[in-house]
């Protein structure tokens, strides 16, 4: 993982390296039973070069914890590694990676999964549900329910944690938190087969 990580410091498969600061790959064992696919770097994660570090790191964070899952144990990566953005003033905005960039990033992200082999995957948000099945699917109607993934892997998708950032009330943040939780117990208990084997493993050594 360390080399592919290595190669993807160089990636040129799309024009979003120019105004990134640094690729932010994944991050994890990589025997993780489940791995969780965002979209892309934010403004914090592109200067820190990790995933999930900023606001919505920590509400994925509070939701990994209700939901009874040790972040440390999980592979977490994004659909797409460089951050996408446009200025406003002296501020970098998000901006949604287009299909040609999520295609373009699903090179990084097929290796990503194919070295981990995770029991489960889980889409967090839009752009990783349309990277990991090739084709856009309704969260609304299909997130947080078991689906295969266009590999054959099982997994589940929902919201993204900055949909919870983004809700117009408390009410709504709190509905958006709660499907969030929701589908990490969902995806927890579909690996936990998985975890079961790997704890085995680690008591024998």
């Amino acid at each position: 993982m360390a080399g592919l990580a290595g190669e993807a410091a160089d990636c040129r498969r799309c024009d979003l390296y120019r105004a990134a600061t640094q690729v932010v790959f994944g991050d994890g064992p990589v025997d993780a039973p489940l791995v969780l696919v965002g979209e892309q770097p934010g403004d914090q994660e592109d200067k820190a070069g990790h995933p999930f570090v900023g606001p919505a790191g920590r509400i994925l964070d509070q939701a990994l914890a209700e939901a009874g899952l040790d972040r440390s144990r999980l592979y977490v990566t994004n659909a797409v590694k460089h951050f996408k953005h446009e200025m406003r003033g002296k501020r970098r905005m998000h901006q949604r990676p287009n299909q040609g960039e999520i295609e373009a990033c699903r090179w990084w992200l097929s290796r990503e999964i194919a070295l981990v082999q995770p029991a489960v995957i889980v889409a967090l948000g839009a752009t990783a549900t349309r990277s990991l099945m090739g084709r856009v699917v309704v969260l609304v109607r299909e997130g947080g329910r078991p689906l295969t993934w266009a590999d054959g892997r099982p997994g589940v998708a929902t919201y993204h944690p900055s949909a919870v950032l983004r809700a117009r009330d408390e009410k709504a943040r709190t509905r958006t938190f709660a499907v969030l939780v929701a589908a990490l117990s969902q995806a927890r208990e579909m690996a936990v087969g998985r975890w079961s084997t790997i704890d085995e493993e680690q008591a024998k050594l």
